[in-house]
């Protein structure tokens, strides 16, 4: 009898001699996996010999011909040995074994099912991919409906070789001859630590997650569930299965992947490409808007100011108006007439472009209407002839350079740490201390360098209402010397090649702000249109404003849509507006919902306690089934000496009790005492904020000043609620008295 792997404790003889016939198979798949790691490298060698050419001169047609199919072999040959490369671990991770009842193991099928498909020398299935049609069974049979499965088996395996086993049997008796191993890989799975990263769940995916996954992948699908119930996984596995059910449809238009922060992006980043897809955009909120990075968070009462649909409004007035500094008079001398236009003829043009026009695309229709402005004050001599003068007059480019120039986004959100500025574009839309409260936001990102992740979705509307900034060719500079340029940009003129007002002036009237160190990491990169996509998934997606929405709807026109939340866990305040928002993106789309009723990641005694506290304040919650049990009540002290000391002890005693990762999540008045244990206990400890908390788990948490977390964020107790159920296996929370 063959030994079990190595490090498998002893084991019965019909377990060794399971474990032991699964190594062959999977010894097996992995050989014909090294053949196919070498037939990409013959592939690729092959493509790069046809782009050889011993032509000199001219490029002919059969040499681009021959560099097209190097480049086409080169680039499939290096993604299939990436693929494989990034399947390795754990490739076969199940097996189903398909008959009637009282079969013979002759009789019988056998389906091995893995991370990709693999084929033998005669091109029989050794493994089929878990998104395959013959594969759904995997996911999809229970007792109740077999769909023809006597027996489910889950393997674990680290690397190529199979450490265990775990089986679901589908009939009420096993045949004689079907060995039955292990208490069930659902379970199993549940008992397993925590990392850094989230897993991926293609073992043990229940039915009605299944169902969620496999769903028609048009329209809007919508996954709800309470805390712990796999929602996350079961949308990034259905990004993974639309790629291979419809590749060319979401290959080609792309896959947005939308998470609530950066913590959020870099847990769940290794699970779609475990899954063979790496054509996906995964994106935080903040980095939605190319060219911008924003992490930071605003406090609750400006976030909701800048969250909520009237903050458009106050854009709009920002848009209308002549850019800061812009002369309010037009003097020229054009074709020997004298050429006056005031400030009221000036806006009136600006009006009437800007109503069918974006301003960084309307240059050429602000400079005829003005034009056509002009030759009506003065109707003398010839119209074309005037014109043509207008055209070429230097006097009108040295206007037109500072009352129509291009716009950033940015820039005119910067001009709003004017507290004055702000009062004048939001009359009647803010009132006096919500207007100094967003004044005060843009002086600390001034301060800082950084943007708020509120501030992503403004930029983005700015941009939608300005276009983006459009490049000045060189010719365009006019008489100006392009070294002069430098010379003056850097005494207040006006940087006429990029576009963009580098002007320091001290006049506050004007919004403009001394330009800084962070001033220019604030402007800095391009922000262009942005781009579409063939499917948006957004998760936590109770928690996006009105604006943030507006948003995504941007990039998804013509998308279908996957969105996973739950209303219990929200930390927006104002869920109808959020709700109108939202249904304008879908744009009338059908839609579809799947309902996750049971808690996969909290200990149940854990999830009694969060069930608790938000039960009596949101009544209506949507409380899954916790299915799991320890035995060990979380810890509630209210601490009477020091609230750090209290929690590092807390840490020691869970890295004791735990082998995984812990957590300790602090309010935000904490946050700074409580740095010292990041990185602690060879890294499995994170400190971390309750909002970055957001979709992340745990083995054990140490939740520090639970009261403060709920009057701190925008959420509330809601946010708590999120805070409370993080945790897998241990919790300790510490109140200070």
């Amino acid at each position: 009898m063959t030994a079990p792997p190595p490090g498998l404790p002893e084991a019965s003889p019909d377990v060794a001699g399971e474990l032991a016939h699964e190594q062959a198979h999977v010894d097996r798949v992995y050989a014909e996996l090294e053949k196919a790691t070498l037939r990409a490298a013959d592939v690729e060698a092959d493509g790069l010999a046809r782009g050889r050419t011993s032509r000199t001169g001219d490029v002919r047609d059969e040499e681009m011909t021959g560099l097209f199919e190097r480049d086409a072999l080169v680039y499939a040959a290096a993604r299939r040995r990436s693929m494989i490369e990034k399947q390795y671990e754990g490739l076969v991770f199940g097996r189903l074994d398909l008959g009637g009842e009282h079969s013979t193991a002759a009789e019988r099928e056998v389906r091995y099912i893995g991370r990709l498909g693999v084929r033998d020398d005669d091109y029989e299935p050794l493994v089929i991919d878990w998104r395959a049609p013959a594969a759904s069974a995997f996911y999809r049979a229970t007792p109740v409906d077999p769909m023809g499965v006597l027996r489910r088996r889950v393997l674990r395996c680290k690397g190529s070789t199979v450490v265990g086993a775990e089986d679901d049997l589908m009939v009420p008796e096993a045949p004689a001859d079907l060995v039955v191993l292990g208490d069930g890989a659902l379970i199993a799975a549940l008992t397993r630590t925590r990392g850094r990263q989230m897993r991926d769940i293609v073992a043990t995916i229940q039915r009605d997650q299944d169902e969620a996954i496999r769903a028609p992948s048009r329209g809007v699908t919508e996954i709800t569930g309470g805390p712990g119930t796999g929602k996350t996984v079961v949308a990034l596995h259905r990004a993974a299965y639309l790629l291979y059910s419809e590749r060319r449809r979401f290959e080609n238009g792309g896959i947005l992947v939308v998470g609530p922060s950066a913590a959020y992006t870099a847990y769940i980043e290794r699970v779609l490409p475990s899954l063979g897809e790496e054509s996906v955009a995964l994106r935080a909120l903040g980095d939605l808007v190319d060219g911008m990075t924003a992490t930071r968070l605003d406090p609750p009462e400006v976030a909701a100011i800048k969250g909520s649909l009237r903050i458009r409004r106050l854009l709009s007035r920002m848009t209308s108006r002549a850019p800061a500094g812009a002369p309010t008079t037009l003097r020229a001398f054009v074709g020997g007439h004298a050429v006056r236009l005031d400030d009221h003829a000036l806006r009136r043009i600006r009006s009437d472009v800007l109503r069918g026009h974006q301003h960084n695309l309307a240059t050429d229709a602000a400079r005829s209407a003005l034009a056509e402005a002009a030759w009506r004050s003065v109707r003398q001599g010839e119209r074309d002839a005037f014109l043509d003068a207008f055209d070429a007059s230097r006097d009108v480019d040295e206007f037109m350079a500072s009352w129509w120039r291009q716009l950033d986004a940015r820039e005119l959100l910067l001009g709003l740490a004017e507290t004055d500025h702000v009062y004048a574009v939001s009359r009647g839309v803010l009132d006096h201390e919500e207007g100094a409260a967003v004044a005060y936001s843009y002086r600390e990102a001034l301060e800082l360098g950084s943007w708020s992740v509120s501030d992503a979705a403004l930029v983005d509307d700015l941009v939608a209402r300005l276009g983006p900034v459009q490049d000045t060719d060189r010719e365009d500079v006019g008489f100006y010397d392009i070294e002069e340029l430098d010379d003056l940009s850097s005494w207040g003129v006006m940087d006429v090649r990029a576009g963009v007002d580098r002007r320091a002036v001290a006049d506050p009237s004007v919004g403009i702000i001394t330009p800084t160190d962070a001033r220019e990491r604030l402007m800095a990169g391009r922000i262009d249109r942005p781009s579409g996509y063939a499917h948006v998934l957004v998760d936590e997606a109770q928690d996006l404003s009105p604006m943030q929405w507006r948003m995504l709807a941007r990039r998804g026109r013509s998308a279908s849509w996957t969105v996973v939340g739950d209303a219990a866990q929200s930390s927006w305040s104002d869920l109808a507006e959020a709700g109108r928002a939202r249904d304008e993106a879908f744009t009338g789309q059908e839609r579809r919902a799947f309902h996750m009723p049971t808690n996969y990641r909290n200990a149940r005694e854990i999830f009694d306690y969060a069930r608790d506290v938000i039960l009596p304040l949101v009544p209506d919650a949507d409380i899954p089934e916790a299915v799991r049990e320890t035995g060990v009540d979380p810890v509630d002290r209210v601490v009477d000496g020091s609230l750090v000391e209290t929690a590092a002890d807390a840490v020691d005693q869970l890295l004791g009790e735990v082998e995984g990762s812990i957590a300790v999540i602090t309010a935000r008045r904490w946050q700074e005492r409580m740095a010292g244990l990041d990185g602690s206990g060879d890294g499995r400890v994170q400190v971390i904020d309750p909002l970055s908390a957001k979709g992340l788990e745990w083995d054990a948490t140490v939740v520090v000043d639970p009261d403060a977390v709920a009057e701190e964020s925008p959420g509330g107790v809601r946010v708590l609620y999120v805070v409370l159920t993080r945790a897998a296996h241990r919790m300790h929370v510490l109140r200070p008295a």
